[in-house]
């Protein structure tokens, strides 16, 4: 399989109007401004893209979108992780219909399901798509974590071809580097370890912040790429304050206020995420105005 799942690959919100519908005007003009700015892929219906709250429809919608408005520039890469496998493979099914490039699967989550029934459900999803599939492992919102042995042998499956760790462990991702062949693609999904992922071998990031500074993040795997290493950890630090932003809130309504003040129409999150109370706002303003003194985003006035 000639896919590589490798750069930054920004995991994007869904925009919603006031009346938490999709707003697909704005999801055009994401992907317009993500890829103007040099990314190397797009992710859709991820965590912070709100996959949990969407419909089926909403789901495939959202892929078509991407899919039309990169015409081929970049990799989407589409989340078609859902609660059971059967549910699963259908997406899995729908999705390579609209014409993305890779899907991502997340683990099942809800319940706590032993290693085998987590090498069950994702072989039998790669088994129904001729798509490359790149795992998601996010331990703390599904209560279920893939060990490192478990992605080794996931690993031999020709069309899993990657991981997105969001466990927020570097050693977890150190070992999922030891026990997978160098081809297979361990991708940081904790954007503070962006840098010391590609240090330590892997491909790249499924980054949030990426919404926010797509040409920043980009940069830390281009400015690597060409030895700059200082250069790259320069544009590493400039996502710290808006990751550290990001407990203001619950997911993704920080983000969303983020992208709403520089001028993105990502809209509210869906109910239950509320939007910010005045104490966070005051909060995240304080972050801004210091990114806007140093010229790094330009915004329209407080959240």
């Amino acid at each position: 399989m000639m896919f590589r799942a490798e750069g930054i690959i920004p995991a994007m919100v869904t925009p919603f109007d006031e009346r938490e519908e999709l707003n697909e005007e704005a999801l055009r003009q994401m992907a317009a401004r993500l890829l103007d700015a040099g990314v190397h892929g797009l992710f859709c219906l991820g965590t912070n893209g709100e996959f949990y709250s969407l419909s089926f429809e909403e789901k495939v919608r959202v892929a078509e979108i991407l899919v039309e408005e990169t015409k081929g520039r970049a990799p989407v890469y589409a989340g078609a992780g859902c609660a059971s496998t059967a549910e699963t493979v259908r997406l899995a099914k729908r999705l390579e219909e609209t014409g993305v490039d890779a899907l991502s699967v997340i683990t099942p989550y809800f319940l706590s399901y032993t290693q085998q029934e987590l090498i069950y459900h994702f072989e039998k999803v790669a088994e129904a798509t001729r798509l490359p599939v790149v795992l998601y492992n996010i331990p703390a919102r599904t209560s279920n974590a893939l060990q490192p042995k478990t992605v080794a042998r996931l690993a031999e499956i020709p069309n899993i071809v990657g991981i997105k760790d969001s466990s927020g462990s570097f050693d977890n991702i150190l070992q999922y580097l030891e026990q997978t062949p160098p081809e297979f693609a361990v991708l940081a999904g904790t954007d503070s370890l962006i840098l010391s992922t590609l240090m330590a071998g892997g491909k790249g990031a499924i980054a949030a912040t990426a919404n926010v500074f797509p040409s920043e993040v980009a940069a830390i795997y281009e400015r690597f790429k060409e030895g700059r290493y200082m250069e790259a950890e320069e544009a590493q630090r400039v996502l710290r304050d808006l990751r550290g932003s990001f407990s203001l809130g619950t997911l993704p309504s920080v983000l969303k206020a983020v992208l709403n003040r520089i001028g993105v129409p990502a809209g509210p999150s869906r109910r239950p995420v509320a939007p910010l109370t005045p104490q966070a706002e005051q909060e995240l303003n304080a972050v801004l105005d210091k990114y806007e003194r140093k010229g790094w985003i330009r915004t329209k006035g407080a959240v």
